[in-house]
């Protein structure tokens, strides 16, 4: 990644409340009952029958994930896959991946079918608890994702009490999902994200 690549990446996670600051998980973050909005990199390989053949970038996940369940927190992930152009394409669906990543943490990943990110979303979230891992559906399923629609960030932010971006290789563009979402949540770095950023520090 280009250096002023890497920059934006820094700027989008600290985009929000705190003027550009990257919060940090393990000190700022109070997480007893909040929900944790999750941007992961889940756009893995998939074969033919819809079954992912590679779950490396699930395992990436994990540390992030298994840390916000740890304080108390109920998480909800996002994800794009494929090129779908903001459209419904049912074979870019998450589904199998969300029954892939549940095999990977070793506990139910609730999946948000035909949710969206507005109201029935919201009403999805709602109903699960703190303990609970959502995964939502395909982030470019919607029309104004890689548009950074304000509205779609506005539906997206209303899902959660804070935002945590664990997407390296996504946190560079500005979508709904990555820039959008921080400008109004209080914005974090996962774990894995840390780890990328450390290693640009280096």
């Amino acid at each position: 990644m280009r250096r002023s690549d890497s920059d934006r990446v820094v700027n989008i996670i600290g985009a929000g409340e705190v003027g550009g600051e990257v919060l940090d998980l393990d000190n700022d973050a109070d997480l007893e009952g909040k929900t944790a909005l999750v941007r992961v990199d889940f756009n893995v390989p998939m074969n033919d029958a819809g079954e992912v053949t590679d779950d490396t970038r699930l395992r990436a996940a994990l540390p992030t994930v298994e840390f916000l369940l740890e304080k108390g927190a109920k998480v909800a992930l996002m994800a794009h896959f494929g090129r779908p152009k903001g459209k419904v394409v049912p074979e870019m669906s998450l589904k199998p991946v969300a029954e892939a990543f549940a095999k990977v943490l070793g506990a139910p990943v609730f999946f948000a079918e035909n949710c969206g990110f507005h109201e029935k979303a919201h009403a999805f979230v709602n109903s699960r608890s703190a303990g609970d891992v959502i995964l939502m559906e395909n982030t470019r399923f919607e029309p104004g994702e890689e548009k950074n629609d304000p509205k779609l960030a506005a539906d997206m932010a209303k899902l959660a009490d804070i935002y945590v971006n664990d997407a390296f290789s996504a946190a560079h563009r500005a979508h709904a999902s990555t820039e959008g979402v921080a400008q109004l949540l209080p914005a974090y770095a996962g774990k894995s994200m840390e780890k990328e950023l450390s290693s640009l520090d280096a």
